[in-house]
C-alpha cells in the first residue's frame, strides 16, 4: 500500500514551512462548499478532524449498508432482532396514527420493522444529509407502502429545522434514532442534539437506539473487518475530497485505524499518514509527518444507566428500554 513519491524527501520542517503558503495564481482559492470549509478546517487544526456527516456520499453510504452486512459487525442485526422481537410492545408505546422523523435515515431498513407493527403510521419524514441515496431509498419505500405519506428532507439533522406541520388527525410525532448514532457525537454535543430533538419531539417521543459497553476485543472486531469495508469506508472520506475539492491525498498514503479507548469508554477511528508527505486544498498545502491522523470518528459505548441520565438531563422521560439476552445493544422508548 505505501507509494513513495519525491514528497518523502521533503523534511517536515520544511513542510511546516509550506504548509500556509499560497499555492500558485492557477490554484487560487475560490468559494468552498460546507464540506469544503470543514475540511479545510479540518486540516488547519491540530490535531487534525473532520466530522463523520461527511462520510455519507453515495459511496459511503452504500460502503456503510456493506459494513451493516458484515459478520463482525454485531450492532446492525442485534438491533434489527430487538425491533423484530420488541415490536408490538414498541408499537403499543408509540400509539395509534404517528408520524416517525427518522434522523440520519440512511437506507430506511430498520424503520420497516416499526412501519409494520405501528397501527395506521401517517407520515414518514426520514431526513438525512445523502441527498441522492436518500431519494433512492424513499421511492423504494413508497412503493411498499402506498397508504403511507412518505416526505424524505435532505438535510443536515444535527441542526436546527422546521419540519412540516403535523397532518391532520395524526397521533404522536416520534423520532427514530438507531444505529447507536448518538455515539458519533462528542457527549456535549450528544447532549445538544438530544435537547433538539427533545424540542422537535414535544407531546411525542425518541425511539433510539445505542450500542453498549463490552468486551473490547469484540469492539475492535467490529471496527476491523477482515474484508477491509471499513477501511475502504473510511479512505472514502479522501476519494469523495479529491473528487469534490480538487484535493490531492493520495489514498495509498493513508491507512484505516481504529481502536477501542477504554477509560473513555469509545472506538476512534483514524486516517493515518504512512509517510511525510503535503496535500493541497483550495490554495493552501498542509504538511504531515508519517504517523500523524486525521480522526474521523468517535463511537461511544454507553451502559444502560447513563444513556437515561443523558436522557433526562436532555428534557426526556425515560421509559421502557429493550435489550438482547447478551446485552450488546439497547433500544430505549423516550418521552418528550
Amino acid at each position: 500500500m505505501r507509494n513513495p513519491t519525491s514528497s518523502s524527501s521533503i523534511s517536515f520542517a520544511a513542510a511546516q514551512h509550506q504548509q500556509r503558503q499560497p499555492a500558485a495564481p492557477a490554484a487560487a482559492a475560490v468559494p468552498l462548499s460546507e464540506f469544503g470549509r470543514e475540511m479545510q478546517a479540518g486540516l488547519a487544526r491540530k490535531p487534525r478532524r473532520i466530522s463523520p456527516k461527511y462520510f455519507y456520499d453515495a459511496a459511503g453510504s452504500q460502503l456503510f449498508d456493506r459494513i451493516c452486512e458484515l459478520p463482525e459487525y454485531y450492532p446492525t442485526r442485534t438491533e434489527l432482532r430487538i425491533l423484530g422481537e420488541c415490536a408490538g410492545e414498541i408499537a403499543g408505546q408509540i400509539g395509534p396514527g404517528a408520524e416517525i422523523v427518522e434522523f440520519g435515515a440512511g437506507s430506511l431498513t430498520k424503520v420497516r420493522l416499526l412501519l409494520d407493527a405501528l397501527d395506521s403510521p401517517r407520515r414518514y419524514l426520514p431526513i438525512d444529509i445523502s441527498g441522492e441515496h436518500l431519494e433512492a431509498a424513499a421511492e423504494r419505500l413508497k412503493a411498499d407502502y402506498p397508504r403511507l405519506a412518505v416526505q424524505p428532507i435532505a438535510a443536515d439533522y444535527t441542526m436546527p429545522l422546521v419540519l412540516p406541520a403535523p397532518l391532520p388527525g395524526a397521533g404522536k410525532r416520534v423520532g427514530f434514532f438507531p444505529g447507536s448514532t448518538i455515539g458519533n457525537f462528542e457527549p456535549d454535543e450528544a447532549l445538544a442534539f438530544l435537547q433538539l430533538a427533545a424540542r422537535m419531539l414535544r407531546g411525542g417521543g425518541l425511539l433510539i437506539g445505542v450500542d453498549l459497553v463490552k468486551d473490547p476485543d469484540r469492539l475492535h472486531a467490529a471496527y476491523n473487518d477482515a474484508q477491509g469495508v471499513t477501511s475502504a469506508f473510511n479512505l472514502n472520506l479522501l476519494r469523495r475530497a479529491n473528487a469534490e475539492l480538487d484535493t490531492d491525498f493520495d489514498l495509498d498514503g493513508f491507512a484505516h485505524a481504529a481502536f477501542y479507548n477504554a477509560p473513555k469508554q469509545r472506538i476512534e477511528m483514524h486516517l493515518v499518514s504512512l509517510r511525510d508527505q503535503m496535500v493541497s486544498l483550495n490554495g493552501e498545502r498542509f504538511g504531515f509527518e508519517e504517523g500523524e491522523t486525521i480522526h474521523t470518528e468517535y463511537s461511544h459505548k454507553f451502559t444502560v444507566e447513563g444513556l437515561r441520565a443523558l436522557a433526562v438531563k436532555a428534557g426526556f422521560r425515560p421509559l421502557a428500554v429493550w435489550t438482547d439476552p447478551e446485552r450488546l445493544f439497547s433500544v430505549h422508548w423516550l418521552g418528550a
